[in-house]
């Protein structure tokens, strides 16, 4: 009818009435250490090992390019107990058993470690990554009350664990500071050293389990032989990547009682057997170092339904983890995988005999997230935004802002910024990954008194950069 009113829903965008959205910078949580994603069990060579160079430059800008990609800022490597590369296994530094605990083992660098090296020398080299986790999901099998890395069993001389063969404690921190030694040499530091991978499993594969006070007991006998070799201060202790939050939870508290919680660097859990419900209780920073959705088929949708390999789910899903159980980092569980299995459990699916892959929007959610907020960075106060959006702030350390806000409804709405706390906004820059766009530039502009206006598109995560006024 001509000159009647649009309803409410077809109204322009420019005519809706903006959602403000508050920056506190006074107002300060936990320091972030970043966002990433492992290459364990031989994924690593899906990129090593590609013939085309350039998709293997392709597959390594998606995973750390800060521009073209998601800009990844940790690398989780798992560090080997397999005495041969068979299957996916990952091979050990020191396949031999030396006879006892005390003699000195021969240990083996093969300079490639399972294709992990190179992209970790890319990584750092190239890119600028600084935050290299090297995890073992066990010890060797002959430091082990099964005698085998694979199917759990218990690292000898621990609490509750002794063996005929002796006591292997101090034989396998040894074991994991010659493993550090020899990524120095190749030019990579790494940084984050764990012990243990869901230790409340066993598993067909490389597996070892540990209770808290077990875990206690090895920490205080890594930790002096790292300051040994001048490693105290460089690298971090982690620990226990359970399968869980609440067998973490318990697994801290034990380690907390023990005396060792002192020494820990790192705090790490899964979520498959049950996630967070609030911030755990450490006095160490806490990430959730492997995550996916692992029976759901292959999906590339950003949204179609809500399901939980969808990329709006993972926007979600990171949300949670960091603004409600204060999480440090957040890893996905598989960089890249190859077709088979057809699972969501890895960002990118990699077929080497054809030399081309795929990229799920996963990865998009990530990069809207990790590009911006870098290590370093301290999430601060935030509020408003009005109905359906929920937002998140962060002051990296160069004082660049980052402000996120996800949106899980069915239509766009305009959104003011305002900075209190500290320097306003000089410049701004939007960023927007939804059924249509990954992570791509969007319209957004600073007013002359500092306030930043802006648009959320329907079911999207957007992501305001914003350059400080200078002090």
């Amino acid at each position: 009818m001509s000159g009647a009113a649009a309803a409410p829903s077809e109204r322009p965008i420019e005519a809706r009435q903006a959602n403000t959205i508050t920056v506190d910078l006074s107002q300060t949580y936990q320091r972030m250490d970043g966002f990433g994603f492992s290459l364990a069990f031989q994924r690593a060579n899906l990129i090593t090992n590609m013939s085309d160079k350039t998709k293997q430059r392709e597959l390594l800008d998606l995973l750390f390019n800060r521009t073209t990609g998601a800009g990844f800022s940790i690398l989780r490597n798992g560090i080997g107990s397999s005495p041969n590369s068979n299957s996916d296994f990952m091979n050990t530094i020191a396949p031999n058993n030396p006879g006892s605990p005390n003699a000195e083992p021969q240990y083996m660098w093969d300079g490639k470690d399972s294709g992990q090296l190179w992209v970790s020398q890319q990584a750092v080299n190239l890119y600028g990554v600084k935050n290299i986790y090297a995890d073992a999901w066990s010890a060797p099998g002959y430091m082990k009350t099964n005698g085998r890395d694979t199917n759990g069993g218990t690292l000898c001389g621990v609490p509750g664990a002794q063996c005929a063969s002796g006591d292997w404690r101090q034989a396998y921190a040894n074991y994991l500071v010659a493993y550090i030694g020899f990524y120095a040499e190749e030019g990579v530091n790494i940084t984050h050293l764990g012990f243990l991978n869901e230790p409340d499993y066993s598993a067909s594969y490389a597996s070892m389990q540990s209770n808290g006070n077990q875990a206690a007991d090895f920490i205080k006998i890594l930790h002096p032989t790292l300051e040994a070799v001048g490693l105290g201060d460089r690298v971090r202790i982690v620990c226990c990547d359970s399968m869980g939050w609440n067998n973490q939870v318990s697994m801290v508290s034990q380690i907390r009682s023990a005396g060792a919680e002192d020494l820990l660097g790192t705090v790490t859990s899964h979520t498959y057997s049950g996630g967070p419900g609030g911030p755990m209780s450490s006095r160490a920073p806490v990430w959730l170092s492997e995550q996916c959705d692992l029976n759901g088929a292959w999906t590339t949708a950003w949204y179609s339904y809500g399901g939980a390999g969808e990329g709006l789910t993972w926007a979600s899903n990171i949300y949670n983890a960091v603004v409600n159980a204060n999480i440090s980092g957040y890893l996905y569980w598989e960089g890249v995988q190859w077709p088979n299995p057809n699972t969501n459990e890895k960002l990118i699916r990699v077929d080497n005999t054809t030399n081309t892959y795929e990229v799920s929007s996963r990865l998009w959610a990530f990069a809207n997230w990790s590009r911006y907020v870098r290590p370093g960075a301290v999430r601060v106060g935030v509020s408003g935004g009005g109905n359906g959006l929920r937002t998140a702030a962060f002051r990296n350390e160069d004082g660049t802002i980052a402000v996120i806000a996800i949106s899980s409804g069915g239509s766009a709405a305009n959104v003011s910024i305002k900075i209190s706390g500290g320097p306003g906004a000089a410049a701004v820059q939007a960023f927007v990954s939804d059924n249509t766009r990954k992570c791509e530039s969007t319209p957004a502009t600073v007013a002359g008194d500092g306030t930043i206006s802006g648009s959320v598109a329907a079911r999207s995560i957007t992501t305001f950069f914003i350059l400080p006024e200078s002090s």
